[in-house]
């Protein structure tokens, strides 16, 4: 469903001032005038509706690229909830750098970031704005006997959650608001790690047979989103809440395994302007050449990859912006960086130094050649244009799911699981063509390196480092980390990303994060 996240300006404006008509109880007598008690008049209304919340992840404000942001302080296009989560999730590790000088952008790969950094008051305020649009929404569709709408409001509440879910692994102890909360001027309390990491749970499990049946219609959240999403709380469990929750995560991510998604024969073809149609695909956050034009999101991630002697027109687009490369630390994780065996190892070499002497020159370090604007065919885009592209960006899909079963069963105490080996040698036979790079036997450390392998620039590294305690500590250095040229340990509460100082400014109910 790539139209879904049309975003609709008549619909935020509304909804952001509820609480006002509510109390007045009043219909305006000049039809033009549209508000809450009116914009749901039609069906078709409650899809638009819907559509907004979509559209907080991929764009950026109320008409695209730019011109009308959904938050102020920052570039509308450097303000876009995928890019500043990418951001924050990949130039924080040892799989990206940038080049650029913007603000304080290098500060996420030295791990040097401080309370008032603009980037982390980006992804903060974009995670708290679609909870907030999510909660009047969820509160419009309440109690609705459609069965549209009860689909509709399921899928709000999947929003919500995985925007809750970026903050519980962000910033662990935000602040906590839900449909229940009327809106109005008060302070939103602060929430703790394990009481968002309950609440997270029962939610998705609450509306796990409300949503549609997987793959029912592709862009919308679907049961096996949910439970993914499921599955990988239970997989943070430990960090999260301090418990285990292996065997939990086991049990979902059978279940998405059952429901039918199968791998791509071809690992590329998942990172390409129609991969909308690759089988392995869970839940994307989607994106149009023509409808969702935003500076952020997979346009950031095609053009900025792009730079030194890589031509641009290879991938899709008009021109590339130089920033984006990676460190020898993940290109160390295959054996030849070519791809002439993994195909996973998707590296541009050519006029690129593997050695990062200074990482404002994109030439230090070897570019990436993950995402394309062209088809898997190499044709161009459905929606071809220069700037705007139609790749979408995978947030779940199986081979992550693959991934997490077995590192869950491995946990849980099951080193021998022929299944879980099964389905790491069907991620290494389709990455080598052949058998040749099959595994008779699998440990922790392996499982670590091969979602590096498998899964990085996709938003999932932070969290693996964390989760294996390799984040901070000295147990796993990499170029520049601590900025340091060979990489230094830094203090472990920067595990955490810490309250933005603005919201501790204006919410005198919050409290920092530990060490900031």
């Amino acid at each position: 469903m790539k139209n879904i996240i049309k975003s609709l300006a008549v619909i935020l404006a509304t909804l952001m001032f509820t609480s006002c008509v509510k109390d007045l109880n009043l219909v305006p007598k000049d039809p033009n005038i549209i508000t809450s008690l009116t914009v749901y008049s039609t069906p078709a209304a409650y899809k638009e509706g819907l559509a907004k919340l979509y559209a907080t992840f991929s764009v950026s404000g109320q008409q695209g690229p730019s011109g009308q942001p959904d938050i102020a302080g920052i570039d509308e296009g450097f303000g876009n909830y995928l890019r500043e989560y990418w951001n924050v999730q990949e130039l924080s590790t040892d799989e990206a750098v940038i080049a650029w000088n913007d603000a304080s952008i290098k500060d996420f790969h030295w791990q040097t970031w401080a309370p008032n950094d603009v980037f982390i008051a980006a992804i903060y305020s974009r995670i708290m704005y679609t909870v907030a649009l999510c909660n009047e929404y969820i509160r419009a569709t309440e109690g609705k006997t459609d069965a549209d709408l009860i689909k509709y409001h399921a899928e709000a509440r999947f929003l919500r959650a995985l925007a809750y879910y970026h903050a519980i692994d962000l910033f662990g102890n935000p602040p906590f608001v839900t449909e229940a909360d009327a809106p109005g001027a008060f302070f939103p309390k602060q929430t703790t790690r394990a009481l968002l990491f309950a609440y997270l749970e029962s939610e998705l499990k609450a509306i796990e047979n409300s949503l549609g049946a997987p793959k029912f219609e592709y862009g919308r959240a679907d049961q096996g989103a949910a439970w993914t999403l499921l599955a990988k709380l239970y997989l943070n469990a430990k960090v999260y809440a301090g418990v285990e929750k292996n065997a939990e995560c086991a049990t979902y991510c059978s279940k998405v395994i059952a429901a039918g998604y199968t791998l791509n024969s071809k690992y590329a073809n998942n990172f390409t302007a129609d991969n909308n149609i690759s089988p392995e695909m869970i839940f994307p956050i989607t994106a149009d050449g023509q409808h969702t034009q935003t500076y952020g999101g997979m346009v950031y991630l095609i053009h900025a990859e792009i730079g030194g002697s890589m031509p641009a027109a290879q991938f899709g687009v008009g021109g590339g912006w130089g920033g984006l490369r990676t460190t020898s630390a993940l290109v160390s994780k295959f054996t030849d960086p070519t791809g002439a065996t993994d195909k996973r190892a998707m590296f541009w070499t050519s006029g690129q130094k593997l050695v990062i002497n200074d990482i404002g020159q994109f030439t230090d370090g070897y570019a990436i050649t993950k995402f394309s604007n062209l088809t898997s065919t190499g044709a161009a885009a459905p929606h071809a244009h220069p700037d705007f592209v139609d790749t979408d960006y995978p947030v779940f899909r199986l081979a992550d799911v693959y991934l997490m079963y077995a590192e869950a069963v491995l946990r849980a105490g099951n080193a021998g699981d022929a299944t879980a080996l099964g389905y790491i040698n069907a991620l290494r036979d389709r990455a080598y063509g052949n058998t040749t790079g099959r595994v008779t036997s699998y440990d922790l450390p392996f499982i670590l390196d091969e979602r590096s392998r498998e899964l990085f620039w996709e938003g999932h590294r932070r969290s693996d480092l964390v989760r294996f305690g390799q984040f901070t500590s000295g147990s796993y250095m990499w170029p520049w980390k601590g900025k340091v040229a060979e990489g230094a340990a830094v203090p472990s509460y920067r595990d955490l990303y810490p309250i933005p100082s603005n919201d501790l400014g204006a919410n005198p109910t919050l409290k920092q994060n530990t060490g900031y």
